[in-house]
């Protein structure tokens, strides 16, 4: 386990919810789970299974959960073509979708939708939330957007096939070796790549291996731009061959300018970082110091038997009562 964060800080779990619903409606949608209702509750299952297996792992103090507001996007708004392309929702996920908030209060987590915005806005407000109050972090989502937070306070579980005991936790380091980019220039490095999820072009010539080269090797795109702006470049220039002689490789010093100072590259690379950009000020409502307050573990033993019986699971009721009520988890991977 990743040991970037302090083990005596106390510890946010920050939940993509849409994420694991999306991710547990594909892969458990053979199993047709129903809750008592007859509704349809795969998804929901799984999710719930999930935070459950992960509160008995990371054993956190605790666990909000970020949902998408299904009602209004500012960033639909600024881009119309945001996230355009993705299939269409099954209506058996949507209608789990829509319920998901409502089972999480009801079990006593806390739960954010904040108006216009996504779960994404509710990971980077955790993790600013974490840091400005001495707490470690770790954000469960499978969405690559998240790793722009990743911090000493704040590391991401990027959910994968394996599951949540095959998935990746990643902290700076990890995040360097898989990308060689610092933590702190993620996001940079990801306008310029672009995210063909969110149907987002990158800028124009600057694929994943130059961007990560440039960000390395020139520093931030702050100075980039700088130098570009009233050097016409060179000291980018310089920076980029100096480093294609040391290894031997082709200079591109030149080429990697002149893609940077074409008409629309400044346009898409700023549009990129205003879409990307997690809002970190929202007010998650956590009062870890009045007990028993939404978010806050040990959950209520009666709540939890009810709402998790409710999915109709024996096997996973008995395990959120163990684990969701217990003030000592069986297992203490304390960051």
């Amino acid at each position: 386990m990743p040991t970037s964060a302090a083990p005596d800080r106390k510890l946010l779990l920050v939940v993509d919810a849409p994420s694991l619903l999306h991710r547990s409606h594909h892969a458990r949608a053979h199993t047709r789970i129903t809750d008592r209702s007859g509704r349809p509750a795969w998804a929901l299952h799984g999710m719930v299974r999930q935070i459950i297996e992960a509160i008995d792992s990371f054993a956190p103090d605790a666990v909000i959960f970020g949902l998408d507001d299904r009602t209004a996007s500012e960033r639909r708004d600024l881009y119309p073509d945001y996230k355009a392309g993705r299939a269409e929702k099954h209506p058996e996920l949507i209608d789990q979708l829509e319920r998901a908030g409502a089972l999480l209060d009801a079990l006593g987590f806390a739960t954010l939708t904040p108006p216009g915005l996504e779960a994404d806005d509710v990971n980077a407000s955790g993790a600013t939330w974490a840091e400005r109050n001495d707490w470690n972090c770790i954000i469960i989502t499978s969405d690559r957007d998240a790793f722009a937070h990743i911090s000493d306070h704040t590391q991401v579980l990027r959910l994968i096939d394996g599951g949540l005991h095959g998935s990746p936790l990643l902290n700076p380091k990890r995040l360097h070796a898989m990308y060689g980019v610092a933590a702190d220039r993620y996001l940079e490095y990801a306008a310029l790549r672009g995210d063909a999820s969110d149907n987002l072009p990158g800028v124009p010539g600057i694929g994943e291996k130059t961007a990560a080269l440039l960000l390395e090797h020139a520093g931030s795109m702050q100075t980039v731009w700088a130098d570009i702006d009233h050097n016409e470049g060179r000291a980018l220039v310089a920076a980029l061959d100096s480093w294609a002689e040391e290894t031997g490789g082709r200079k591109m010093g030149s080429t990697v300018v002149r893609r940077l100072s074409a008409p629309d590259a400044r346009e898409r690379y700023d549009f990129n970082v205003r879409i990307m950009s997690g809002r970190d000020d929202l007010d998650l409502g956590l009062t870890p110091d009045v007990p028993g307050t939404p978010g806050l573990l040990p959950l209520d033993i009666a709540r939890v038997t009810q709402v998790v019986g409710f999915l109709n699971v024996r096997a996973t009721t008995d395990l959120a009562v163990r684990v969701l009520s217990n003030t000592d988890p069986a297992s203490f991977s304390r960051l």
